[in-house]
């Protein structure tokens, strides 16, 4: 199988791309970075005109980050932009060629729901408000219209978290200078999910022909703001406790702050469970000494 990855230089996809080859897949990246240098056995191309053969699967990961900068005018234009203009160029490219995939992995996010207390999420919980839920309802809609027939799955991501990349390193930045922090009250939740077991969702996804719709990208057990403090707690040695309050955070980083950090929601991998996936990390305990390893 041949599958099409954009974003294939990313946090996630230079990831995914190792163990969609040990698995067997011919990978074809899109990317507007240059190929790094050990990439013989990756072809990298910067347009879809590029592309010399057919493509059997997609996997959409491509989009500015939502936590790379305060969120202005322009820069929400651009994160909508990222998403949406690549994903309909995506379906239009395979609706002219006439060679269309057989599956397609969209990437999404679990904003989907918005910010929504303690509830307990599912695939089947409704879309909430906001510019990261209407952000993520966009994006799916763009991808069903652009996938055709082929297998779809809205792959709704958790907070990844990894060494080297994603929102770790900021997470844990004040935690090994020896300040133990949490936001607000720290009772928001955090559903977080390893990289490792992101790129084992993608690939089990990939591979399994009854699995479609929407799928939590989460661990199985999430936690909160304060229940993340404590367990960095157990890695790292903190000398002070405080609390980070939200109205600092929204100084720091504007309407961001009130999406994607002062509130949170319970997101519960349901699909995944039930299909039978396994977590290599399911507990944040786990998650956090293989990272520090």
């Amino acid at each position: 199988m041949r599958v099409l990855l954009t974003g294939g230089t990313g946090f996630i996809g230079e990831a995914l791309v190792p163990a969609l080859l040990e698995k067997g897949y011919t990978v074809c990246v899109l990317s507007r970075r240059p190929a790094p240098a050990e990439s013989a056995k990756v072809e990298y191309v910067q347009t879809l005109d590029a592309i010399t053969e057919s493509i059997d699967a997609v996997i959409n990961l491509a989009g500015a980050s939502l936590a790379a900068k305060r969120w202005s005018v322009a820069y929400k234009k651009e994160i909508v932009g990222s998403r949406l203009e690549l994903t309909r160029e995506l379906g239009e490219y395979f609706r002219k060629s006439g060679d269309a995939p057989s599956v397609w992995l969209n990437a999404s996010a679990i904003g989907y729901y918005g910010s929504r207390g303690d509830e307990e999420l599912n695939e089947s919980s409704t879309a909430g408000e906001g510019f990261s839920a209407q952000l993520c309802r966009d994006w799916e809609a763009a991808a069903a219209e652009a996938a055709g027939d082929a297998r779809l799955c809205l792959m709704r991501l958790g907070v990844v978290l990894d060494a080297g990349g994603g929102a770790y390193p900021q997470m844990a930045q004040p935690f090994k200078m020896g300040l133990a922090n949490w936001i607000g009250d720290g009772r928001q939740w955090l559903s977080w999910i390893h990289r490792d077991d992101v790129v084992s969702a993608f690939c089990y996804a990939l591979d399994n022909a009854e699995i479609m719709g929407p799928l939590n990208v989460t661990a199985p057990n999430p936690t909160t703001s304060r229940g993340f403090c404590d367990a960095m707690r157990m890695v790292h040695r903190t000398l002070l406790a405080l609390p980070m309050p939200g109205f600092v955070m929204r100084a720091m980083v504007g309407e961001m702050a009130d999406e994607l950090l002062v509130s949170g929601q319970r997101v519960l991998p349901a699909s995944l469970e039930v299909s039978g996936f396994s977590f290599a990390l399911p507990t944040l305990n786990a998650a956090l000494e293989a990272i520090e390893s």
